[in-house]
């Protein structure tokens, strides 16, 4: 194998620590820092504000006004409305503030220099603002630390963040791999260019094709799930072919959880289709065969966490930084620490 699965050392950095479950009274922390967070602050000021009249939204539940209508409204839209997007920013900033200074407390997050805010939630204007606000609610109470959205699009971190789960010298002579990205709404499968044709460098990788399913929508069980990505990676494989691509036997899975070394989901799947965390289940192997060989070689599969693999696509950013994290807003809160290696 040439790297194992939830490797804790990867060829450009270490992993401290990923998929942290800290807990309070009410639950899991990382809770307090999701979509559904942020969308239930959104209600709560719409419900404070009904008392005293319409609500600026009119009857749309919270969870149904998309960000990208969010993001409308705060650029030319109503003013009361756009005031409760940002009452509900402020106080999302402010659960995001508490809750990376409790991930700051942990040892495998000690002396952290910058953090990545990647998921769907970074994506939309709203999210940017709620990072920046988030950052300078940090720096306020002592903590100097560079918080920042993701550079590349958190559709395509997800893919990227895949060319650093292996030493570069197994793609010698390619020049792009097949990569997924595996969420509890959505699955995305994507051909990844390893820089240009003449150099192949990874730091300089790029999503040249990528197809996305919300497997939200139509509930799938989990092998349905898995089916359905498989066909979604072999029609990368045949766009591939077709384009002419040296395309290497190697595909790089990020999905939330923490990872065994053989491939298995130890814990925390339970957003994603059907049980993925059974002990007769193996992601991994499934893909393989499903795709046993790209061109005449056997696939190799690669597994880590999600968020460890979108924080990689970051690479490049943190060359000159030592200890860096990554946060991922979405269906819930990812999180991995990173040192890099020499």
């Amino acid at each position: 194998m040439v790297a194992a699965h939830g490797a804790a050392e990867l060829p450009a950095v270490t992993v401290d620590t990923y998929n942290a479950e800290l807990r309070d009274g009410g639950g899991f922390i990382g809770d307090r820092a999701s979509n559904r967070a942020f969308y239930a602050l959104l209600d709560d000021w719409r419900d404070r504000l009904a008392q005293f009249g319409d609500d600026p939204f009119g009857d749309e539940a919270g969870g149904e006004l998309s960000k990208k209508a969010l993001d409308k409204i705060l650029a030319s839209g109503d003013a009361e409305a756009a005031g409760v997007i940002h009452g509900a920013i402020e106080d999302f900033a402010g659960e995001l503030a508490a809750v990376i200074r409790r991930f700051l407390k942990l040892k495998g997050w000690k002396d952290t220099e910058a953090i990545v805010v990647g998921g769907g939630f970074r994506r939309s204007r709203i999210g940017e603002l709620a990072i920046g606000r988030t950052s300078v609610l940090l720096k306020a109470s002592g903590h100097d630390i560079d918080l920042k959205p993701i550079g590349n699009h958190p559709d395509e971190a997800g893919l990227i963040g895949a060319v650093h789960l292996a030493p570069s010298w197994i793609f010698s002579g390619h020049d792009c791999i097949l990569a997924a990205d595996i969420g509890g709404t959505n699955m995305r499968a994507g051909l990844v260019t390893l820089g240009s044709k003449r150099d192949g460098d990874p730091r300089k990788a790029a999503v040249e094709h990528s197809e996305l399913w919300r497997h939200r929508d139509d509930k799938p069980s989990r092998d349905e799930a898995v089916e359905k990505l498989a066909k979604m990676l072999g029609a990368m494989i045949r766009r591939a072919q077709k384009e002419k691509r040296r395309l290497a036997p190697f595909i790089g899975i990020g999905c939330p959880g923490m990872i065994g070394p053989e491939g298995g989901i130890e814990r925390g799947g339970q957003n994603l289709p059907g049980n993925w965390e059974a002990k007769s289940f193996n992601l991994p192997h499934a893909i393989r065969e499903a795709v046993p060989q790209i061109g005449k070689h056997d696939t190799v599969v690669v597994l880590h966490n999600d968020a460890v693999v979108q924080g990689l696509s970051e690479l490049p950013e943190m060359a000159e930084r030592e200890r860096w994290g990554v946060l991922t807003i979405g269906t819930g809160l990812g999180n991995a620490r990173f040192t890099n290696r020499d």
